[in-house]
């Protein structure tokens, strides 16, 4: 380990965005402790342990619970950066409160009254999301010049209407709440939109991000793409903010994380002008009308409600901060989505036609 490596935590540790966290501070020489639900299922820390026995770094790994206090005290410990990824996203749900509600603002509490409990800690990255500022496209129009901002906070969602962002919300102003409360250390917030982008992970497969991506080549939307007002961006810019916001100095507040303001549209036309040939990829459009008609059948999401809020309207983000403060330089779209088309190629989540 280089000799100037600090300690440092990371919740979720074997999840999709935070297994890239993990592999940019390995490689920076730091000490690593690696939390998760699980550590006996070794399927699920393998490739982080890789990636420390190839690094400068080394890894720890610690089992906690989320919604257990105390539970991260014994990994926090000597930490001066906790980096609190852990949080579910998941679109359809069976118990919102349960499912996403608990995990992410209990989790969230937890993390956070630990670490005013630790002395060492002086300084924490919170994992929170646009979402935390919109629950549909049309939001964005409230905001400066009809865009996001990280002044923006979500005043639409709840626990029956995209209870997803509801959580996010609940669990980012649980975070600022907490944070006021004491001057030991500093909290700064990651809020990406839409994640996409190659997995280190094995959870890839089962990640929402994944399924999203899927529909463009199962033959889901064979009937037309709809004009769905989305940001993306890529998992490696978002790992990077992430580091960025550990270390930098001047890092502080909310910081948007964003690449690219685009629709899913947009998004399958870009796939299948690399990949239409060989794997059934639409790219025609499917009209707002078709999907008032038959898009609650298809997916309880796709509510009338949804498709009014979403469907032909524009997402716009401003990321400006996080391109100043945190010296992010986005990726370009085509190669985050060929990257993980690709992937899900390699891994035979679509089939050619």
């Amino acid at each position: 380990m280089m000799a100037d490596g600090k300690k440092v935590l990371v919740t979720g540790a074997t999840g999709y965005v935070a297994s890239w966290i993990v592999k940019r501070l390995l490689e920076e020489g730091h000490h690593v402790h690696a939390t998760a639900r699980n550590i006996s299922q070794k399927n699920k820390t393998t490739h982080l342990q890789k990636l420390a026995d190839e690094s400068l770094g080394e890894i720890s790994f610690f089992e906690a619970d989320l919604l257990q206090e105390g539970a991260f005290e014994k990994a926090m410990k000597d930490c001066e950066i906790v980096f609190h990824t852990a949080s579910p996203f998941i679109t359809v749900v069976k118990d919102a409160q349960k499912d996403l509600i608990d995990p992410a603002l209990l989790g969230t509490r937890n993390v956070l009254e630990q670490a005013k409990a630790t002395p060492s800690v002086q300084r924490v990255v919170l994992t929170s999301s646009c979402a935390a500022m919109y629950t549909d496209a049309i939001d964005c129009q409230k905001g400066p010049n009809g865009e996001l901002d990280e002044s923006i906070w979500n005043d639409t969602a709840s626990l029956d209407y995209q209870p997803y962002n509801y959580s996010k919300t609940l669990a980012e102003k649980a975070a600022w709440e907490i944070a006021d409360t004491q001057d030991q250390w500093k909290l700064v917030t990651i809020n990406p939109s839409l994640i996409f982008g190659p997995a280190l992970a094995p959870e890839f497969s089962k990640s929402e991000s994944l399924a999203i991506f899927k529909q463009l080549a199962d033959g889901s939307l064979s009937t037309g793409v709809p004009r769905v007002g989305i940001g993306i961006s890529d998992i490696r810019d978002a790992a990077e903010a992430h580091y960025q916001a550990g270390f930098k100095p001047n890092a502080s507040g909310r910081n948007i994380v964003s690449g690219h303001n685009t629709n899913m549209l947009e998004m399958a036309r870009l796939v299948h002008e690399k990949f239409g040939d060989q794997y059934k990829v639409p790219h025609s459009l499917a009209p707002k009308w078709l999907l008032y008609l038959v898009g609650p059948m298809v997916n309880k999401v796709i509510t009338w409600k949804f498709v009014k809020n979403n469907v032909d309207v524009e997402w716009k983000a401003n990321n400006s901060k996080s391109i100043k403060e945190l010296d992010i330089t986005y990726r370009p779209l085509e190669e985050t989505l060929s990257d993980t088309f690709e992937q899900a190629i390699q891994q035979g989540i679509v089939k050619p036609k």
